[in-house]
Parts: structure tokens; C-alpha cells; sequence
């Protein structure tokens, strides 16, 4: 067996292997927050205050490429509602949307040569419109009448603080790891 094939399954291997711990990280997270928001009587606000949940997918997606960021997002809402009720079924198929798109752009951005901040922004605002565009579609597309348009603006606001935690923790974890590797990021 040639090298280039043991690489190409090692690959896919570690891909595999990094898209269920970004699963795994983005079911868990959410609850830590969940758990904190019921001791300190805030409930759920604290997840979507600070975004637990998109965190693992921006990391997979980054270090990983877009198949794994496109997977992690599309199962980790859905297998946390499975196991926890969480996200709300209404807001679901919109987090699945979400955070799919979050995986896929940061695995494009991922050999593109701008600095990390500059990446997580482009893929929070990218998947953020992408969610936009599912909810209108659902709405006025779709005659969805379980979620309300002001959702889209109210869950940015509400976000911030999420947002601004990815701008600090993913270059930073992005750094760690190139430095692991070897090369810069």
C-alpha cells in the first residue's frame, strides 16, 4: 500500500474522529450553560447568550475541513435534541441550517490566507445570513407561522456575547494547534 493512501485514510479517519468529539462537545457545552443558567436562575439564557453549541463546530470546521464542519453542524442540534429536548423543536430545523453553514464556511476559510479573527467573523456572518434566508423562507416561502421574523435580529443581539467568545477562544485554539503542528496559522 502506497503512502498517499495511508494518508488519505488517516485523513478521513481523523476527520471521522474529530466530527464525533465535535458532536460530543457541541451536545455537552450547551448543558454546562444549561446547568449554570438553572443554579443562577437565569434558564437557557446563558446558551443563547454565549453560543455553546457553534464553538465545536467552528473549531471542526477550521481544523478539519468543510465536510467535518458540515456534518458536526447538521447532527449536533439534532442529536441534542434527541438526547435533551434542546434546541426547541420550532428552532431546530434553523439550528441545523445555522450551524451546518458555520461548519461548512470555516472549512472553506480553512487554507485561506487572513487572519484567524478575520475568518470566524466572515463564517459568523455567513452562517448567521444563511440562517436569516432559512427563517424568511420558512415564513414567507413556506407559511411557517411557529417562528416570528424578529428572531432573526433579537437572536443576534441576544448572541453577542457568544460572538464575541468566538473571536477570542477560536483564534486562539487555532494558534495552539498550528503551533502543535508545526506550521503558523
Amino acid at each position: 500500500m502506497n503512502n498517499s493512501m495511508v494518508k488519505k485514510r488517516m485523513s478521513a479517519r481523523t476527520q471521522a474522529l474529530s466530527t464525533i468529539a465535535a458532536v460530543v462537545a457541541a451536545v455537552a457545552l450547551p448543558q454546562i450553560f444549561h446547568t449554570l443558567g438553572a443554579a443562577t436562575g437565569m434558564g437557557s439564557a446563558l446558551g443563547e447568550m454565549f453560543l455553546p453549541m457553534h464553538l465545536p463546530v467552528l473549531l471542526v470546521g477550521f481544523l478539519a475541513g468543510p465536510l467535518a464542519g458540515l456534518l458536526a453542524g447538521a447532527f449536533s442540534p439534532m442529536v441534542s435534541y434527541s438526547l435533551t429536548g434542546m434546541p426547541g423543536l420550532v428552532m431546530l430545523p434553523f439550528m441545523v441550517i445555522e450551524l451546518a453553514a458555520y461548519g461548512v464556511f470555516a472549512g472553506l476559510l480553512r487554507e485561506v490566507r487572513l487572519p484567524s479573527l478575520f475568518k470566524v467573523i466572515i463564517v459568523q456572518i455567513a452562517g448567521r445570513a444563511v440562517r436569516a434566508a432559512a427563517i424568511l423562507l420558512a415564513v414567507y416561502g413556506l407559511g411557517n407561522t411557529a417562528v416570528k421574523i424578529p428572531v432573526i435580529w433579537n437572536s443576534i443581539v441576544t448572541g453577542l456575547p457568544g460572538l464575541a467568545l468566538q473571536w477570542l477562544l477560536v483564534p486562539l485554539i487555532l494558534l495552539w494547534a498550528a503551533k502543535r503542528r508545526g506550521s503558523h496559522a
